[in-house]
């Protein structure tokens, strides 16, 4: 059984995601969270309704919060939705 969103799980996500997906988070900064200038991004936590980016906008850092499209039930259901949502972010980069 895949774990609960705890901020515990959260950390995980964000650290694993930061580490080895950096690409893609500045892929949801530049479709879901409107920031088409942004150069980076990091995810800062990721909680059941949505997660919360640092982007670097125009040398500026800001914050983004991109909602999910249902409330994620456990870590399985965020790796799965984390994947569907850069696949159509790539499609519509």
């Amino acid at each position: 059984m895949a774990d609960p969103i705890t901020p515990q799980i959260s950390d995980r996500i964000c650290k694993h995601m930061n580490e080895d997906h950096a690409d893609a988070i500045l892929l949801y900064a530049k479709v879901y969270g409107n920031a088409t200038t942004a150069t980076a991004a990091q995810l800062t936590s990721i909680d059941p309704e949505g997660m919360n980016l640092a982007a670097q906008v125009d040398g500026t850092t800001t914050t983004l919060r991109i909602p999910f499209d249902h409330p994620l039930r456990d870590s399985e259901d965020a790796h799965q939705t984390l994947i569907a949502m850069v696949r159509a972010a790539r499609q519509k980069a």
